[in-house]
Formats: C-alpha cells, structure tokens, sequence
C-alpha cells in the first residue's frame, strides 16, 4: 500500500494514494455517501468520464475510510476534486490531510499550480489553505462553487 506520511500523518489517519482495486472501492464508496447521499448528487454526475484517468486518494481512520480526493491534469495545471469526508469525521482536520497528501503529489510531480471548484459553504476552508478565488459563483450539480487557485512551492 503507497502510503503518504510526510506532514499527512494524524494520530490514526492516514492518506493513501489509491494502487489497489479495494482502495479505489473505498474512496468511491465515501464520494457515494457524501456526495450521492448525503447531497443528493445524481450518481452519473458524480461517477464521470474523468474517474478512470485520475489519480485517487483514500484518508483512512486506522482501516476504515473517511475521506476521498481526485487529482487530474489540466494543461500544466493540476486539478483537485472530489475532495469529501464522511460527517462523522468532519471538523477534524481529515480535510487537510486529504489536502496536504494531493498537494505533497503534485509537487513531486513538479507541479507549480493548483485549482480546484469548491462549494460555497467550504471557501473559507480552501482560503485557509491558501487558496483564492478565481470566479464567480455557478452552480455545478445545482450546487452554488467558486473556482480557486493556489500555487505550490516545487522541491
């Protein structure tokens, strides 16, 4: 298992850049229950032509799945999405550790931008990661997103 552990370690959570069948299943299975479920996103929007070609992540509270990410390339830029924890695992910083892992990627990738379409309710939460607004709002899945922008230092 491809395990990222700089700087995304928390106690018991852990990031995973997504190597195996079951760990794909896992990461799909909490998108499924946060985004089909919980915000009534309709299944085929949120499975889309982009899943195949993209790089997954998983965040896991010792073997149990929490949180998931994607990561694709856009021209030179790379893209987040995806980015979701369970309810019961929210306000506990889960969503930076899913976020530091994708980051800690893109970078060994030498990767010098990211964007990202957040959801309203969670640009406070982006900013404080460092990223900045980009557009005005739109509604994606009829939900209201403003996109963002942050660039990252490359090693």
């Amino acid at each position: 298992m491809k395990r990222f552990a700089l700087g995304v370690k928390n106690n018991m959570l852990q990031i995973v850049h997504v190597t195996t069948e079951q760990q794909k299943e896992d990461a799909m299975s909490v998108r499924k229950q946060v985004f089909v479920a919980e915000q009534q996103v309709p299944v085929e929007e949120e499975i889309d032509q982009y899943d195949p070609s993209s790089d997954h992540f998983v965040l896991y509270d010792q073997n149990h799945p929490i949180g998931a990410g994607r990561f694709r390339m856009i021209e030179e830029t790379g893209k987040v999405e995806r980015i979701c924890v369970l309810s019961s695992h929210r306000g506990s910083g889960a969503g930076v550790l899913i976020m530091q892992g994708i980051e800690e990627f893109a970078e060994k990738k030498g990767i010098g931008r990211l964007k990202l379409n957040a959801q309203s309710h969670a640009l406070l939460f982006y900013e404080k990661l460092g990223y900045h607004i980009t557009s005005d709002e739109f509604l994606d899945a009829g939900i209201p997103h403003k996109s963002m922008e942050k660039n990252i230092k490359q090693t």
